[in-house]
């Protein structure tokens, strides 16, 4: 078989990953896929710009139509980043009898079914492995390795910075804002951190593990989302407290057909697994019929972690391509989607209230969760110095979504509750 020539739309740190891996693994990947590969052309934003990566520069090229519209490139890898151009420039690749390998989670998130179409019109591959947790190979493991199995829930922590600040927040005591900082200062958040802190990136992971591990089509706005940027140090204090951890997890659920998926804080008890990954590592707790409990765990991102992904991809592709099998990739989603309702979704929740310190409040607070039946697994009360206060942590039993929505609405209107300090969701328990 003649060499393979690939073409990178993008030259970040990601792109500087994959042509390491792929320059310095020739002798392991003529091993794999029996036939050299190299790098054809890579777009890149500015030709003037200083490289972290060494790579000829009669390789480079500030027209898109030169890795696209060139003949001589079997596979495009596109690490540009954004959605709108990225979209434009795969279609474009595809319908060019290229193969593709991605790792766009936006763009996926978003338009991954109709990309995966042209792909399949087009008889080529289209891969996107380093989309969801960097190096961690959860994506092949969901569509080969689990593919016997029916998926009920996958649980993680999908992503590195909101992991890293709520990790430090824990072990240093420090605030988010002293921790944001902290972050952005070593390169585990951006300048802008909203889409990481508000959970938006870690939703659109959810949407595409959510319609591989369930095969049906979720969407990211099916994704339930909340971010970090409440949590404060008395939350984590009861945590640890109570015996709980908090972390953002994403969830995905499917109970008889109908699921849930969502991102949000979470207290975990603390012997749970995710429990202890730390600072900007990720994990995925998946849930098999067959197989049980399953944990993947890794560097969620970072250059040569990604690039392992990508270039992993492109083994796959080179394999296809030797077996005349590209494009046979897409299967299309077995079940309809099928939302929870408010009712169908059941859990524990935290809840953190100051109220006044008088006899009857804690009687009415009880009174009120007892209308709805619902009852206490925990319960701290402590008095709050200098104020004529007290504060009260609630763990409850479990209760479905809209009856604690409810309860909470409730609170709100209480004489004796000066305010609803916090709420979280708890999974699992003692």
């Amino acid at each position: 078989m003649k060499g393979i020539s690939i073409g990178l739309l993008g030259l970040g740190t990601v792109g500087s990953g994959v042509i390491k891996i792929v320059e310095g693994h020739q002798e392991e990947l003529m091993h794999q896929v029996g036939c050299p590969v190299t790098v054809g052309k890579v777009l890149v934003r500015s030709l003037e710009k200083k490289r972290n990566v060494e790579i000829d520069e009669n390789k480079l090229t500030e027209n898109p139509d030169e890795v696209i519209d060139n003949s001589n490139i079997d596979v495009v890898i596109e690490v540009m980043g954004g959605v709108k151009e990225a979209k434009a420039f795969i279609i474009r690749s595809l319908q060019n009898k290229k193969h593709v390998v991605t790792a766009n989670k936006d763009l996926m998130a978003l338009h991954g079914a109709e990309l995966l179409q042209v792909a399949q019109d087009n008889g080529c591959d289209l891969y996107y492995e380093a989309s969801v947790a960097g190096g961690i190979p959860i994506i092949r493991s969901l569509s080969e390795g689990l593919a016997s199995d029916r998926i009920t829930k996958m649980m993680g922590i999908v992503n590195g910075t909101t992991n890293f600040i709520l990790t430090k927040m824990s072990k240093q005591g420090s605030s988010y804002e002293e921790v944001l900082k902290e972050a952005q200062e070593l390169g585990f958040a951006e300048s802008d951190p909203t889409s990481d802190v508000e959970g938006l990136d870690a939703a659109r992971k959810m949407a595409i593990l959510a319609t591989l591990g369930f095969s049906m089509n979720v969407k990211l706005e099916d994704v339930v989302v909340r971010g970090i940027t409440t949590i404060t140090q008395e939350d984590l204090h009861y945590c640890d407290q109570l015996g709980y951890t908090m972390k953002l997890i994403g969830l995905a659920d499917r109970n008889e057909g109908r699921v849930e998926v969502s991102v949000q804080p979470t207290l975990l008890p603390s012997e749970h697994p995710l429990a202890s990954v730390n600072d900007e590592f990720n994990a995925v707790y998946v849930y098999g019929e067959a197989v049980g409990e399953t944990m993947f765990y890794g560097p969620g991102a970072g250059s040569l972690p990604t690039a392992t992904a990508i270039v992993s991809d492109l083994v796959t592709v080179m394999k296809n391509m030797r077996l005349g099998v590209t494009g046979r990739n897409v299967i299309a989603p077995l079940y309809n989607k099928e939302l929870k309702t408010d009712e169908e979704i059941k859990s524990k929740y935290f809840l953190r209230l100051h109220v006044v310190d008088k006899a009857g409040t804690f009687s009415a607070i009880t009174s009120l969760f007892a209308q709805h039946g619902v009852s206490f697994e925990k319960l701290l009360q402590l008095p709050i110095k200098e104020a004529e206060l007290a504060e009260i942590i609630i763990i409850t039993h479990t209760t479905s979504k809209k009856t604690y929505e409810e309860i909470y609405q409730a609170l709100n209107d209480l004489e004796v509750i000066q305010s609803v300090e916090s709420s979280y969701r708890v999974e699992g328990g003692k």
